[in-house]
């Protein structure tokens, strides 16, 4: 078979996200998958398995293809969460993007990876006192507020630094309009309720050191229907508007959440932007016709979205075996590098990622098997009945859609395997963008303990 690549369009209906995945992002020479212009087997054998390994290119290509959705008045900021190599942050700050953080470290991170504070945004329930100061002497761009004490927290802060402290408000709204995850419309962790939005504001109007210029609203994660969206983007509108009419604070911020989500399974289908351009134009047009909002700008923090597609989990496989009639194909990575994709990231029923045998994708699909990492754990199960060509050791195996919630959401110091390596393929270059952790590096976080002396 010759190299080749299918581009789809965007409203293609698909069952199969294996080939959904292939066929839009990557390329295949003799039924082995590449990614850049470099083969699986070639990546394996420079890097090692387990792996993760992402593909530039597709990073740059989701990213235009977000720019290319969004009016002039929205600005696209990456949710570090989703992965936060410094490599990968680099690709999105050389693409004009801004980052949203949610920690300490991620705040390190986005610094050290080259952003200007002002393209930072820092959202999340339980800032301490130390998170939130490092941020004021930082001048970030912007925090995010999810209770009246955090306000007060950097009141005092500000006014000990002698600094007026950016803030917007994350409100939880009084109803809710879908996701897989619904992070608003019932008792939250996150954000001020709704119904304080009176008292909450009266109170920062006394705090001098506060300048309340945003509002904020993050309703639910994973959302492939554009219609879910757009009604949370209204809602977003409606209550910065009133807090404008209400509180006359002027308004410069509104923060439409993230949120976008990539299907993983074959009952789902892609997000439909052309439909969401159009949403999002309306939108555009109904605010700079509203005195109140017109000269606001509009910040969009999606994750997953701009990064999942271009990452793939490597392993290999070590062992094929049967057990009473099943026949179990065990790899050399696992839950403890991926956890999402072995279903205990949050599903309720196991249901399989886009899962296939890289270096034999063009092969008759024959076989059914377990495919289990190796840890001492029946959990570890990264897919159940899955139909794959006859397997052998030594097979590469891997888990598409692996760019976002992998690696950093999985338990790697679980039975101390070794952590696996990132590596970012440009084209015919890849490079190794984090090592593979060793013996020493679990070592290194131990400290001996002091003992007293002994205790007659």
């Amino acid at each position: 078979m010759s190299e080749t690549s299918t581009a789809k369009t965007q409203d293609r209906k698909s069952t199969d996200q294996v080939s959904r995945v292939v066929d839009q992002y990557f390329k295949q020479r003799n039924g082995e998958l590449l990614i850049g212009n470099i083969p699986i087997s070639a990546l394996a054998k420079q890097f090692g398995t387990p792996s993760f390994i992402y593909d530039k290119s597709i990073i740059q290509r989701k990213i235009e293809e977000v720019h290319n959705v969004l009016p002039n008045r929205f600005n696209l900021y990456y949710s570090i969460k989703a992965n936060p190599n410094q490599s990968i942050l680099k690709c999105f700050l050389d693409k004009g993007c801004g980052l949203e953080i949610a920690s300490q470290g991620e705040l390190s991170q986005a610094l050290q990876s080259g952003c200007i504070s002002k393209q930072i945004i820092f959202a999340g329930p339980g800032k301490t006192f130390e998170e939130l100061k490092l941020a004021v002497q930082s001048q970030i761009g912007e925090i995010h507020v999810e209770s009246i004490d955090e306000a007060h927290q950097l009141n005092s802060i500000g006014e000990s630094l002698g600094l007026t402290v950016p803030i917007a408000l994350r409100i939880n709204p009084t109803d809710s309009s879908g996701g897989a995850m619904q992070m608003g419309g019932k008792p939250s962790p996150f954000g001020i309720d709704e119904e304080s939005i009176d008292d909450v504001c009266d109170t920062i109007k006394t705090l001098r050191n506060i300048r309340m210029q945003g509002v904020h609203l993050f309703m639910g994660t994973q959302i492939l229907d554009a219609k879910t969206l757009e009604k949370q983007y209204r809602r977003c509108i409606a209550i910065a508007r009133f807090i404008a009419k209400t509180h006359q604070f002027k308004i410069e911020t509104i923060d439409f959440g993230g949120g976008w989500g990539t299907p993983y399974f074959p009952h789902e289908n892609e997000l439909d932007l052309r439909h969401l351009k159009t949403i999002l134009e309306k939108i555009d047009t109904e605010l700079s016709a509203d005195e109140l909002l017109s000269g606001c700008n509009a910040v969009l923090e999606p994750g997953r979205f701009l990064i999942n597609e271009a990452g793939v989990y490597l392993t290999q496989v070590t062992r094929v075996k049967k057990s009473r009639g099943k026949t179990f194909v065990i790899l050399d990575g696992g839950m403890h590098h991926h956890l999402a994709a072995s279903g205990n990231l949050g599903q309720t029923i196991k249901r399989n990622y886009p899962i296939a045998i890289l270096n034999r994708l063009s092969e008759l699909k024959t076989h059914s098997a377990e495919v289990v990492g190796p840890l001492c754990t029946p959990l570890d199960c990264l897919g159940r009945n899955v139909q794959l060509p006859k397997v052998e050791v030594g097979d590469l195996f891997g888990v598409f859609l692996s760019g976002a919630y992998a690696r950093t959401s999985s338990p790697t110091g679980f039975l101390s395997h070794l952590l696996p390596p990132e590596i970012l393929v440009d084209g015919e270059n890849a490079a190794l963008i984090r090592r593979r952790g060793n013996s020493e590096d679990f070592l290194q976080d131990q400290i001996a303990p002091t003992l007293p002396n002994p205790i007659p």
